[in-house]
C-alpha cells in the first residue's frame, strides 16, 4: 500500500518542529546573546555610532565591552547581573506562596470543585473560563485541568479530546488573561519596567506591575466566550463520534475534608484581604500614597510596590489553612518541606535567569539597546509604520517567534530591551508595548510543539486516543489559536482607538520628549 502524502499543514508542521530543534536550549541561547553583545560591542564602537539620548539629550555611544575597563566590568559584575536580573526575586517570592497553595491540594481542589459544580449545559464556558483563572497557580493548570475536561466530557457521554482541548485553550491560550493578578504579571512586568528605564527612569518609577489588569480581565470574558464557541462549533463537530468506552472511571467529586479545607481556605483569604485592606484603605494607612486623589493615592504607592509579597502572602495564608484542615500540614516541618520543594521546582528558572540576567546587563551596559530603540524608531517613522499597523506588525513577529522559544520569560528578557525603546520613540507606552506581547504569546501557545507543556497534553490525550500525535493537536488546537489570535488582537485594536487605559496608570500613549 502507497505511503499516504502528508498534507500541506503536516509538511509545515514538521518544517516549524525542525527549525525549532535546531535552537539550543534557552540557558544556552542567552549565553550566546550574551557572547554576541561582547563581540558587536567591540565591532561596533570603533564606527563611532551615537544618537542623541531621548530622555536627557546626552551623546550616547556603544561602549566597548572587551577593553580593559570592560573586562573589568565583565567579570566585577557576575554576580550583581545575577541578582539584579529583575524577575529573579520577585518571581521566586511570588511562588514561595503559590507553592505551599499548590501543594498542599488547594489549588487542585479550587478548580476542580469549579468545573464540577457547574451545570452541564454550561460546562464547556465552565471549563474553558477555570482554565483561563488557573493561571493565577503559574503552571498548575497544564496538570490540572486538561485531564479533568478530558474526564467531565467522557462522563457526559462527549469526545473527550474536546474536553482536553477547551481546558488545553484555556490554560494555554488564555494564559495571559485573568481576573486576578498573577505571577505572568510580576515576570513580564518587571522586565517591562527595566527596560523603560533605559529611555526614561523617571516614567519607569511610575509604573507597575499592574499596568496590564485592565485589559487582561475584560480579556477573560472575550477568550471564555471565543474558546466556547471553538469547542461547540468547529472542534466538537470535527471530532465526531468517540468510539471508546466512555465513564471508565467517572468523576470524584470533593471529599468532606477538602470542602471543609476550602471553606477555610476561604474565610482565610477573606481575613487576610481584610488585614491588607487596613493597610491601604483608611486615610494615612502605611501603603498608601499621600499625594493626589483617592485614586492616586492607591495607584502611585508603596501598595503597588508591594504586590509581590501581597500576592505571595494572599495564596500562602488559604493554602496554609487549606493544608492544616485537610492533614496535609501538620507541623512547621511540612510548610518548610513545601516551600523547598517549591524552590526546587524553579531550578531550571535559576539557572535561566543567571545566563539572561548576563545577556541584560551587557545589552543595557553597551548602550545598543537606546542605540538600536533610537534607530529602529526612526526607521519605522521613515516608512510610516506606526499606529496600529506597526502593533499588527509586532503582533505577527512575536507570534511567531512563540513557535520556536516556548518560555515567555525568556522572549520577552530578549525582546522588551529592544521593542520597548522603540515603541516608546514612536510615542507608544511600554505597556501597550507588554500587552501586545502578551496577546502574540499567548495565542500561539497551543499550537507550538516546543511548549514544555505540549508532550504533556499529547500523553493525556493518547489515553483516550493511542494514535493521538503532534499533527493531531496542532489540528485540533488550530482554530483556537486563529480565533484567539483575531479576535484578541481586535479587542487591542478597539482598546487602543477608544484611548482606554490598560490597567491602573497603564496608558496607551507614551509622552514622547
Amino acid at each position: 500500500m502507497a505511503k499516504k502524502r502528508k498534507s500541506i499543514f503536516q509538511r509545515a508542521l514538521d518544517w516549524v518542529e525542525r527549525i525549532g530543534n535546531f535552537l539550543p536550549h534557552p540557558v544556552t541561547l542567552f549565553a550566546i546573546l550574551a557572547l554576541l553583545v561582547l563581540i558587536l560591542s567591540a565591532a561596533l564602537s570603533p564606527l563611532g555610532i551615537s544618537v542623541e539620548h531621548p530622555g536627557d539629550g546626552e551623546t550616547v555611544e556603544i561602549n566597548n565591552l572587551l577593553t580593559a575597563e570592560g573586562l573589568e566590568y565583565i567579570f566585577g559584575s557576575v554576580t550583581d547581573n545575577f541578582i539584579g536580573f529583575a524577575p529573579l526575586g520577585v518571581v521566586l517570592v511570588t511562588m514561595l506562596g503559590i507553592g505551599v497553595a499548590e501543594r498542599t491540594g488547594l489549588i487542585s481542589a479550587l478548580l476542580r470543585g469549579f468545573v464540577l459544580s457547574v451545570p452541564d449545559r454550561f460546562i464547556t464556558i465552565g471549563l474553558v473560563f477555570a482554565a483561563i483563572m488557573s493561571s493565577v497557580a503559574s503552571d498548575a493548570g497544564y496538570v490540572v485541568l486538561p485531564p479533568l475536561g478530558a474526564l467531565i466530557f467522557a462522563a457526559m457521554g462527549r469526545h473527550p479530546l474536546g474536553g482536553l482541548a477547551a481546558a488545553f485553550a484555556g490554560v494555554s491560550g488564555g494564559y495571559s488573561a485573568n481576573l486576578l493578578l498573577s505571577g505572568t504579571d510580576v515576570l513580564l512586568g518587571e522586565l517591562t519596567i527595566a527596560s523603560a528605564a533605559t529611555i526614561d527612569p523617571a516614567y519607569a518609577e511610575g509604573m507597575n506591575i499592574a499596568m496590564n489588569w485592565a485589559f487582561i480581565a475584560v480579556s477573560v470574558l472575550v477568550l471564555t466566550i471565543l474558546g466556547t464557541w471553538v469547542t461547540e462549533r468547529i472542534v466538537m463537530p470535527r471530532l465526531g463520534t468517540y468510539k471508546g468506552a466512555y465513564n471508565e472511571e467517572g468523576l470524584e467529586g470533593l471529599t468532606a475534608v477538602e470542602r471543609k479545607g476550602l471553606i477555610a481556605s476561604g474565610v482565610g483569604l477573606l481575613i487576610g484581604l481584610a488585614l491588607i485592606s487596613l493597610l491601604i484603605i483608611p486615610p494615612n494607612a502605611p501603603l498608601r500614597g499621600t499625594e493626589g486623589n483617592t485614586m492616586d493615592q492607591i495607584v502611585q504607592s508603596p501598595f503597588m510596590d508591594s504586590l509581590v509579597p501581597i500576592i505571595a502572602v494572599l495564596f500562602f495564608i488559604p493554602g496554609l489553612v487549606y493544608g492544616v484542615v485537610t492533614k496535609g500540614i501538620r507541623n512547621d516541618k511540612d510548610v518548610a518541606g513545601q516551600m523547598s520543594d517549591t524552590m526546587a521546582s524553579m531550578g531550571m528558572f535559576i539557572v535561566l535567569a543567571f545566563t539572561a540576567g548576563q545577556f541584560v546587563a551587557y545589552f543595557n551596559e553597551s548602550n545598543m539597546g537606546v542605540i538600536l530603540g533610537v534607530y529602529g524608531a526612526e526607521f519605522l517613522n521613515s516608512i510610516n509604520l506606526t499606529g496600529i499597523p506597526l502593533i499588527l506588525l509586532f503582533i505577527l513577529i512575536a507570534a511567531f517567534i512563540n513557535l520556536f522559544i516556548g518560555s515567555a520569560s525568556a522572549k520577552w528578557a530578549m525582546m522588551a530591551p529592544i521593542f520597548v525603546p522603540i515603541m516608546m520613540q514612536l510615542g507608544y507606552s511600554p505597556e501597550l508595548t507588554q500587552m501586545a506581547y502578551r496577546v502574540a504569546d499567548s495565542a500561539t501557545n497551543i499550537i507550538s510543539p516546543l511548549m514544555p507543556y505540549f508532550a504533556v497534553i499529547i500523553a493525556f490525550g493518547q489515553k483516550y486516543d493511542k494514535n493521538l500525535g503532534i499533527g493531531t493537536l496542532v489540528a485540533t488546537m488550530l482554530p483556537y489559536s486563529i480565533v484567539f489570535l483575531i479576535g484578541w488582537t481586535i479587542m487591542l485594536v478597539i482598546w487602543m482607538l477608544l484611548g482606554i487605559p490598560l490597567g491602573p496608570a497603564g496608558p496607551i500613549t507614551y509622552p514622547k520628549v
